[in-house]
C-alpha cells in the first residue's frame, strides 16, 4: 500500500508543531544556560570571598564598608583603578605611571 502524501494544510500544521517543539527546546536551553551562568557566578563570588578572608586578618568580623575601604586603599596604593559602582562588568584596569 503506497504511503499517502500529506495535504498542504497537514504539512503546514506539522511544520507549526515542529516549530513549537523547537521553540520549547530553545527556551529550555536558554534556562539551562542562565542557571549555569548563575551557578558559575555564585561559585566565583564564594571563592573570591574565601580568598579575601584568607588574606585580611579578621575579615569575617568586619562589615562590608570596612572591607571595601581596605580594598580601595590597597588597590590605590598599587596604582590600580578599582571598578566604579556604575561600571557594567568591565574588569579593573591598571593605571600604571612610570
Amino acid at each position: 500500500m503506497p504511503k499517502s502524501k500529506l495535504t498542504i494544510a497537514e504539512q503546514i500544521a506539522k511544520a507549526k508543531e515542529d516549530i513549537k517543539q523547537e521553540e520549547n527546546k530553545l527556551k529550555l536551553l536558554n534556562a539551562k544556560q542562565k542557571e549555569q551562568e548563575r551557578r558559575d557566578r555564585t561559585k566565583r563570588l564564594i571563592e573570591r570571598g574565601a580568598i579575601l578572608e584568607s588574606l585580611i586578618d579578621g575579615a569575617e568580623n568586619l562589615d562590608n564598608e570596612r572591607i571595601k575601604t581596605i580594598l580601595q586603599t590597597a588597590l590605590s596604593s598599587r596604582h590600580i583603578t578599582p571598578r566604579a559602582a556604575t561600571d557594567t562588568g568591565e574588569t579593573a584596569t591598571a593605571a600604571r605611571t612610570e
